[in-house]
């Protein structure tokens, strides 16, 4: 799996011209899952997303959770994280898992996630035209990839 995180002021996803989710301070989590992703790598992710210590604390030094800062996550699927640029200019897709795959893995990934917050979160909706906005906080942007854990 791999994920895009941004430390958000606000952030919101509409589809159809309806704002299905939106949320206030905390996390937008673009995530891409692949055809050999599976539980270990939803454990794991939850676990380092719900610890990473990037809020700011009382004296501005990113020190806090976003359990420890009470803030919201939204989740959308990206399967163009998962884009191959190597040859030629029109990105390839391939890596990507489809969606007989990708579906469960995202829906147990956000459960999953829901539950390591101790609250619901915001998620966009598998496979639909999207339109995200995102007030990045900081800006802080971190990528996570369960295959290459750095």
């Amino acid at each position: 799996m791999r994920v895009v995180i941004q430390r958000a002021g606000h952030a919101s996803v509409t589809i159809n011209g309806t704002c299905k989710a939106s949320i206030g301070k905390g996390l937008m989590i673009l995530v891409g899952i692949e055809e050999s992703d599976g539980k270990e790598d939803i454990d794991w992710l939850c676990k380092k997303i719900v610890n990473l210590r990037i809020f700011d604390d009382e004296n501005g030094v990113m020190n806090k959770s976003i359990l420890e800062a009470d803030g919201e996550i939204l989740v959308i699927s990206q399967f163009t994280l998962h884009a191959s640029t190597k040859k030629g200019n029109r990105p390839s897709y391939i890596r990507a898992a489809r969606p007989e795959i990708s579906v469960p893995l995202y829906e147990q990934f956000c459960r999953e996630l829901s539950l390591a917050l101790g609250k619901e979160i915001g998620t966009g909706e598998f496979g639909a035209d999207m339109k995200v906005e995102l007030m990045n906080d900081g800006p802080v942007t971190i990528c996570i990839d369960t295959k290459n854990k750095e």
